[in-house]
């Protein structure tokens, strides 16, 4: 990836809505390079989607949660598909507030779902839902709840910073975490 990208996509990170001809400026390229560029990193998959990072709290969410939780077994590759598809399904049903949703490793759990919920009760009650995933060990889920009322907040959600600190450092392929390190 080229120096000028990494720069775009920091300065997409930290005000999408600016013009390709603020960008140019920014970036230090002509306006119809900035144009090329962003219609490639979308075409390549770099640039995702748009969107905003709202006051949730303002919106009616006064918790943010954590949830890790833990497979019951390590699941074979028909497994992980039929696990998948049960996943995809009942997020039709129960995906309210569902931000992200995700495997990995660490803590001794296998996943983490983030989660804005109006209230306490509003957690608890799609916490229970968990118990409807065959393949989870809803024993083995723990929470970390993020109050959003509180009024000392120390840096919320945000890309702004991460923004800051682009380029990305140039890291070798070889040790870049992947698919295949995680179960």
């Amino acid at each position: 990836m080229k120096e000028t990208e990494i720069k775009l996509i920091a300065e997409l990170m930290q005000n999408s809505r600016r013009s390709d001809r603020e960008l140019a400026k920014a970036v230090g390229v002509s306006q119809p390079t900035v144009t090329r560029m962003i219609n490639k990193l979308e075409k390549e998959g770099y640039i995702k989607e748009y969107t905003i990072i709202p006051d949730f709290n303002k919106l009616g969410y006064g918790i943010l949660a954590l949830i890790f939780v833990k497979l019951k077994k390590t699941l074979s590759p028909e497994e992980l598909e039929k696990a998948r598809q049960t996943t995809k399904e009942g997020l039709t049903r129960t995906a309210r507030g569902i931000v992200m949703l995700e495997r990995g490793i660490g803590l001794g759990y296998d996943g983490v779902v983030m989660a804005y919920y109006p209230d306490y009760a509003s957690y608890m009650q799609q916490r229970n839902l968990l118990k409807e995933f065959p393949f989870l060990e809803p024993s083995e889920a723990d929470a970390f709840l993020i109050n959003l009322n509180d009024k000392i907040r120390h840096r919320p959600l945000t890309l702004s910073q991460l923004a800051k600190t682009m380029p990305l450092p140039k890291e070798n392929k070889s040790k870049r975490a992947t698919a295949e390190t995680f179960p």
